[in-house]
Parts: structure tokens; C-alpha cells; sequence
């Protein structure tokens, strides 16, 4: 009976230190053999390869969609159970406190009952350390009750935050965004004025993101409203952006993108020694040579003009190592695309669409007047 009083105690405080650092600690944790780290690898990458399975990409990210809040409710489910299984090997260690036989059965029932406070009184303890058993447990229940009440509102203003400013971009860089549509749009006489504001925007949200998504990292895994946005694909464009304008866009805000490149970099790479995704070198060149001449083009006709030559180039591949290992370590991760630099062709932002189809071609069917079956 003594090994099963040292589990049960052992579990209790194991899960009450996992839920005082998942939930009210507001730092990152960086002991590796926690339990709720380990819930995460051990159920993400098994649904992340059933969703390579899909082959469409609606259906795929509405699968992926699902892990985020459905982990979260899981995990405070086993949260709960555990707690339970653990009060109820303590009541089995001490199996002379309660009024039935020595069954652990029993006494999972009278742990489950007195955690979610029932108060059924079938099955009550007998003496003041049984008493006393009840009391905590029941006191922990309804504290562990408050903490979810508390805890999720917090991840969804978290989440919601992140969404507005992803959604914000849509109109400024396009669906996915990209540093090539963000500079186009941003290429009349005052765009350069709105687009430090913008960048000087993105600057606090980055900083939101990295604070919010260490804290708590389960919003990482919930997924944008659109499969075409993301917040890996809003900081990789933003990083892009910052990338273009310090490397050498002529009349540019460039210090606004230096602080905004620092901040987005930091954000990405903590992120990605958060959930221990190793940066390996880049696969596939999201700007190639021919890509980058395509896009001096486009910009230089929207009067915007890049600043060419050996040293800039060489400028622009050190900026991007310093990031693009880390987005791409991230989009394996998470299964999230990154968003090219400039779009191969033209894409109707997620504002010009609906169901019933999109702003430039849409026309309106002619409606029919409903067959009158009335007396």
C-alpha cells in the first residue's frame, strides 16, 4: 500500500507543476521531460501523417485545423484524469477510510465523485486523513475548474489578436502574402510612408506572437480562417519585406524594416528552439535568380526600383540565411506553406472571393420568383 500512496503522490504533484507551468507560468519552460511536451510530440506528428494522406488542400487544412483545440480539451481531460487516478491510489493506500471493501474501483468512483464536487455520499471516508483526502481533492477539482475557465479565454484572445493582423495583410500583400505584392502596393508617392507604419505595426505584433505563442504554446497550433494565410506565411513575407528594404530599396525605411527584421527573426527562431525544430540548410531557393529579375521588373514598373549589383545581392542572401532555415524547419513542423516572394501568377485576394464566386467576374443570377402554393 506504500507504493501505491508514493504514485498516487507522485502523479498529483507532477500534474499540478505541469498545469502551474503550462497555465499560470508566463516564460518558457525549458525542462525537455514534461509531460505535456511529451502529449504534444506524441499526438501531433501521428495526426500531421494523416494528413499528408489528404489530397486536397480544403480538406487537409480543415483535418490539421482540428488538432489545436482538440488537443487543448484532451490535455485538460487527461489533466483531470490523472488527478483523479492519483487521489484515488491514495485512497486505495489507505483503504480502511472509506465505507466499502478495498476495491480500487471504489475508490476511482469516490475520487471522481468528490474532484467534480457531487457530493453523492454513497461512498464517504471514515476518519479525519480520509476526511481530510476529500477535502483537498475537492478543493483542488474546484480550483483546477477555475484555472480552465480561465485559461481558455486566454488562448483565444491570443489567437484572435494573431488573426486580425494576418488578416490585416490581406488587402497590403495579397492572399498568400508575398514581399513582392506588399512593395508593388506600396509603390505610390506616400506608400512608403504606410508601409513603415505598417512594418512599425507588425514590429509590436511579431513581439505579441513571440510573447503569447512561447507562453502558451498550443495557439501555435491553431490554424488561420483562410488555407492560404498563416502566421508562419504573415512573418516569412514580413521577414521578406524587411529583407528587400535593407538590402537596398531605394528611398526605403530602412530602419523601420531593421527593427522589424530583428523582432520577426527572433520570433521565428525561438519558436522553432521551442518546439526543437532543427534549422537545416534550405532544400528549394524561394528566390532564384530569375525570380528576383522578374520582381526588380515588376517593382521597377510600379516605380519602385531595387537597388542592383553584386553587393546587394550578397547583402540579401546574408539576411535570408539569417532567417530562412528557421521558417523552413517551422513549415515542416507545423505542415504550414511558405509563401513565395512574388506570386507566378495573378491571385484574387481572399476579400474579392466569396462562395458565390469573385468581385471581377461576379454576376448576379437572375432570381426566380418562388411558385405561389398558398390558399
Amino acid at each position: 500500500m506504500i507504493l501505491s500512496v508514493v504514485f498516487g503522490l507522485l502523479i498529483i504533484t507532477n500534474v499540478l507543476w505541469e498545469a502551474f507551468e503550462t497555465i499560470i507560468l508566463p516564460r518558457r519552460v525549458n525542462r525537455r521531460w514534461r509531460v505535456t511536451v511529451l502529449f504534444y510530440r506524441g499526438t501531433w506528428r501521428p495526426w500531421r501523417s494523416i494528413a499528408r494522406w489528404f489530397k486536397k488542400v480544403r480538406a487537409r487544412e480543415t483535418f490539421l485545423s482540428f488538432y489545436g483545440p482538440l488537443s487543448l480539451l484532451t490535455l485538460l481531460v487527461f489533466w483531470a484524469t490523472s488527478l483523479i487516478v492519483g487521489f484515488a491510489l491514495l485512497l486505495y493506500g489507505v483503504g480502511h477510510q472509506v465505507t466499502t471493501a478495498r476495491a480500487f474501483e471504489t475508490c476511482l468512483y469516490l475520487s471522481g465523485t468528490t474532484f467534480f464536487t457531487l457530493g453523492l455520499g454513497d461512498v464517504v471516508p471514515h476518519t479525519s486523513a480520509g476526511r481530510f483526502l476529500a477535502v483537498v481533492e475537492s478543493g483542488l477539482g474546484f480550483g483546477f475548474l477555475a484555472l480552465v475557465l480561465s485559461y481558455l479565454p486566454v488562448i483565444y484572445q491570443a489567437f484572435s489578436r494573431r488573426e486580425v493582423n494576418i488578416v490585416l495583410l490581406d488587402a497590403r500583400a495579397g492572399s498568400p502574402p508575398t514581399a513582392g505584392e506588399l512593395l508593388r502596393r506600396h509603390a505610390e508617392p506616400d506608400g512608403m510612408e504606410s508601409l513603415q507604419r505598417l512594418l512599425h505595426s507588425w514590429e509590436r505584433a511579431a513581439a505579441e506572437i513571440l510573447e503569447s505563442h512561447v507562453s502558451y504554446p498550443a495557439v501555435t497550433y491553431f490554424r488561420s480562417q483562410h488555407n492560404n494565410e498563416s502566421w508562419l506565411a504573415s512573418l516569412t513575407a514580413i521577414l521578406d519585406t524587411s529583407a528587400l528594404l535593407i538590402a537596398g530599396v531605394e528611398n526605403a525605411c530602412a530602419r523601420q524594416a531593421r527593427l522589424t527584421f530583428a523582432i520577426c527573426r527572433h520570433t521565428v527562431v525561438d519558436l522553432a528552439q521551442l518546439f526543437n525544430a532543427v534549422p537545416r540548410p534550405v532544400t528549394v531557393d524561394r528566390l532564384p535568380p530569375a525570380e528576383l529579375e522578374r520582381m526588380q521588373a515588376m517593382l521597377s514598373q510600379a516605380g519602385l526600383k531595387l537597388s542592383g549589383g553584386e553587393a546587394a545581392a550578397k547583402k540579401l542572401a546574408k539576411l535570408r540565411d539569417m532567417y530562412e532555415p528557421y521558417v523552413e524547419a517551422l513549415s515542416r513542423f507545423f505542415y504550414m506553406d511558405l509563401p513565395p516572394w512574388i506570386v507566378a501568377r495573378e491571385i484574387a485576394d481572399n476579400w474579392k472571393t466569396s462562395a458565390w464566386g469573385r468581385i471581377s467576374g461576379f454576376t448576379v443570377a437572375s432570381r426566380q420568383e418562388p411558385d405561389d402554393h398558398s390558399d
